[in-house]
């Protein structure tokens, strides 16, 4: 079972993060707040917009529609990570997302990019195209060898993790918080990562993982989408402690918009997600907060045909014991179900006396600083 088959609204399912092709970007969503200040406005309009985990509305069949395309160029976004390889698809069919994504590239140059370098972070925002970082979140496509590091690196790849919420034979996560670190290999690879210019992502890495890649690498480790357990203890979040060793080595942190920032079975509202985001920026620092809302840019559609998909399909979830505690409610959270959600994060943020440089560095300065350090230009 692979990602292609949870869809938006499951924990890490990004590829597919968008409204089905049968109900496009029209689809009925939760009604959201979108008045913003016009600070904020023109803040957002000039400021880098990087989602670190995102993925734009992708159809099983392309081209897009000139709705989903709308949506997308509306969103004000300039670059996001986008998680391909499902969380246990083989070799064979994450070569074939690749492929997908570099088709996408190809029917819609006007909209998309690929992103292999900070210098292509510069230019997606300059020309107004939504630029598309490839990602792993889990290594089954590896195959248990680091040969195939180099390969998926050349192929575009520049972000990875080493384990998903269960035990990979590289290292645990945090479904798995007893299950030691890293492995031999997994020490291999954290690495040939270094060399090879690939971030290594410990969003879903267990406590002994996590201490273990910090300790080890010599670039900085980003946790690119995740929430903070002094806000809500729930194995997704990370500890304060967590939290500033990643900035001690440099590393940065993306707030994400699932259901874990409050306790089942209340919705989070963008109260609740302020409250992670400003907790995350007083412990870890300016510098070391990001987001990554690990939602699709088109909103969560909450129509009786979505809500059905959304029941069915954490049920295949469950059953294929993937899921992960208070996995049982909708991703999306109150007051941020819009394309333009990363807006209304700025406005909150210059609302709550946080400064236009401090804002610009959470909406994407930061990770595009992270990038920059890890890639080279």
């Amino acid at each position: 079972m692979n990602r292609r088959q949870f869809s938006q609204f499951l924990a890490g399912a990004t590829l597919l993060a968008a409204a089905r092709p049968e109900r496009g970007a029209a689809a009925a969503t939760v009604a959201e707040p979108t008045e913003v200040s016009d600070a904020a406005r023109r803040l957002y309009a000039s400021a880098l917009i990087l989602d670190c985990n995102s993925s734009p509305p992708l159809p099983e069949r392309l081209p897009l529609s000139a709705a989903d395309l709308e949506l997308v160029r509306n969103s004000g976004i300039n670059v996001i990570k986008l998680s391909l390889g499902g969380i246990n698809s083989d070799f064979a069919h994450t070569v074939a997302e690749i492929a997908r994504v570099q088709q996408l590239f190809e029917i819609h140059p006007d909209y998309f990019t690929p992103v292999r370098s900070s210098g292509d972070i510069a230019r997606a925002q300059r020309e107004r195209k939504v630029g598309i970082i490839l990602s792993f979140e889990s290594v089954e496509m590896l195959g248990g060898q680091l040969s195939p590091l180099e390969l998926f690196r050349n192929l575009g790849v520049r972000v990875m993790q080493l384990s998903y919420n269960r035990t990979s034979a590289f290292a645990a996560g945090v479904m798995a918080p007893r299950a030691g670190g890293l492995t031999a290999l997994g020490h291999e690879a954290v690495r040939e990562m270094n060399r090879l210019g690939i971030a290594v992502d410990i969003s879903h890495a267990n406590p002994a993982s996590t201490a273990d890649v910090l300790t080890q690498s010599s670039q900085p480790p980003v946790m690119t989408h995740a929430g903070c357990a002094a806000i809500h203890s729930h194995p997704r979040n990370k500890s304060d402690e967590q939290l500033r060793a990643l900035a001690a080595r440099g590393g940065v942190v993306g707030i994400y918009d699932l259901p874990y920032l409050t306790a089942s079975p209340r919705q989070p509202t963008v109260d609740d997600y302020m409250a992670h985001l400003v907790h995350a920026l007083q412990v870890a620092g300016e510098d070391h907060v990001g987001i990554g809302s690990d939602v699709g840019i088109a909103p969560f559609d909450s129509s009786p045909a979505g809500m059905a998909d959304f029941s069915h399909e954490l049920k295949e979830r469950r059953a294929a014991g993937l899921s992960a505690p208070e996995e049982d409610r909708p991703t999306y959270v109150v007051g941020l179900n819009v394309p333009r959600r990363m807006e209304i994060i700025a406005d909150r943020l210059l609302r709550s006396g946080y400064s236009a440089s401090v804002t610009e560095k959470v909406l994407g300065a930061n990770f595009a600083r992270v990038f920059t350090q890890i890639w080279g230009t």
